[in-house]
């Protein structure tokens, strides 16, 4: 599939500045720092879109998935597209894709990527329901259900 048809599938995205401090020695970015990029979409897309109330309930990252297509390099501007793909009771994937906008528009896919999000009460430290607000809100923005 075309990195642009994969995109249509995403209605968030937010670009990714590239710091001085995601180089690694082979001149592109750092593989951890994909996860990172990850994060900083994320945050934005709840932040942005969603509206989560932080004082409310936490929310902490059970697993996550990165495939590597192609290296990041410092002079490219990268975007991250984002999603929620699932909701269950407590938990919720997240989508991912870093794509590179070329100078002539095209789009090229660097990276994949999903992880798994839990609700956390942080008094307990146990697990709890995803907040109708925040599962409302995710659901009617990326068409879930």
């Amino acid at each position: 599939m075309k990195t642009a048809d994969l995109t249509t599938q995403f209605k968030y995205r937010t670009e990714m500045p590239i710091r001085f401090s995601d180089m690694d020695m082979f001149g592109h970015v750092n593989n951890a720092v994909y996860l990172t990029y990850f994060e900083q979409a994320r945050s934005s897309y709840w932040r942005e879109i969603i509206n989560w109330d932080w004082e409310a309930t936490g929310v902490i990252v059970a697993k996550a998935e990165v495939d590597y297509i192609k290296p990041i390099m410092p002079n490219e501007k990268i975007f991250a597209y984002v999603k929620t793909s699932r909701i269950g009771n407590s938990s919720w994937d997240i989508e991912y894709l870093l794509v590179c906008e070329k100078e002539n528009g095209e789009l090229e896919l660097k990276t994949k990527g999903r992880t798994v999000q839990v609700a956390m009460d942080y008094k307990t430290q146990k697990p709890t329901a995803t907040p109708d607000a925040e599962r409302n809100a995710m659901m009617k923005y990326d068409g879930l259900g």
